[in-house]
Order: C-alpha cells, then sequence, then structure tokens
C-alpha cells in the first residue's frame, strides 16, 4: 500500500510541475511532503524528498528568472 502512494505522491508532483507557476510549484512539493511525511516509511519520504528536489531543480532551470 505504501507503494502505492508514494507513486501517487510522485504523480501529483509531476502534474503539478507541468501545470504551476514557480511559487504555486513550490508550495504544492512542500503541502505534498507534509502530508506524505505521516503515511510513508522513513525509506520512502527520504526517496520522494530526493524526487522532490530533483523536479523543483528542472522547473528552476527550464525558468530561471524564478528563483
Amino acid at each position: 500500500m505504501n507503494e502505492v502512494l508514494l507513486l501517487a505522491c510522485k504523480e501529483l508532483i509531476d502534474d503539478a510541475k507541468l501545470g504551476c507557476a514557480d511559487l504555486v510549484f513550490k508550495d504544492i512539493c512542500l503541502e505534498i511532503l507534509a502530508k506524505a511525511r505521516q503515511i510513508l516509511t522513513e525509506e520512502q519520504f527520504r526517496e520522494l524528498s530526493s524526487y522532490t528536489a530533483e523536479r523543483i531543480k528542472e522547473k528552476l532551470i527550464r525558468n530561471p528568472r524564478a528563483k
């Protein structure tokens, strides 16, 4: 079950990356991470945190003015 939740969190982050402005995207990522912390294992949460950090970096690279 936790694997499904982890996958769902990653999909939410990917969807937000495609459809949100940079500031909104970062806010959504923080919300997802805060909620995921309560339901994922420590290892899964670290994986999701790394995944999220990479997506944020990608978004900033595509739009460097948003820094």
